[in-house]
């Protein structure tokens, strides 16, 4: 995730202020028991109104980091950490550069786990022709 695409996972809803548990269920794929769970984990920190959830577009944002984080494998405490340092006013240079240095680090971690998945492919492709050599003598 590049630095900019980190802060463009959403398109702006400037028709919109607030927005149900609905609304963000049906526009990014998600349960309504998702959200609760988000919310729970203070992640997201929707307003209450009696029984209803009304979130913000600040809600909407962290939800979109949340989803991308998950998608691409980060915790959800590195999730945390990473949105958490919107707040810091320091023009999210460290919430950038933190959320950089995760991704490169995801990266490194993820062509590792597809150089030992193509290792073991090799491996068992090998073995199956063994196998397969040694059942057709056999025979």
């Amino acid at each position: 995730m590049s630095a900019s695409a980190a802060y463009a996972v959403v398109s702006p809803r400037p028709d919109r202020e607030t927005f149900t548990i609905t609304d963000l269920s049906a526009e990014f794929g998600v349960t309504p028991r998702a959200l609760r769970f988000y919310e729970d984990e203070g992640l997201i920190a929707p307003e209450r109104r009696g029984l209803v959830r009304i979130y913000s577009h600040r809600d909407r944002a962290r939800l979109a980091w949340i989803l991308r984080g998950k998608r691409v494998g980060f915790s959800l405490a590195d999730i945390r950490e990473m949105i958490d340092l919107y707040d810091l006013g320091d023009g999210r240079q460290t919430q950038r550069a933190v959320a950089i240095q995760r991704c490169r680090d995801r990266i490194a971690a993820l062509e590792q786990q597809k150089h030992d998945l193509d290792a073991a492919i090799s491996e068992l492709t090998e073995f199956v022709g063994v196998l397969d050599g040694g059942a057709t003598r056999k025979e």
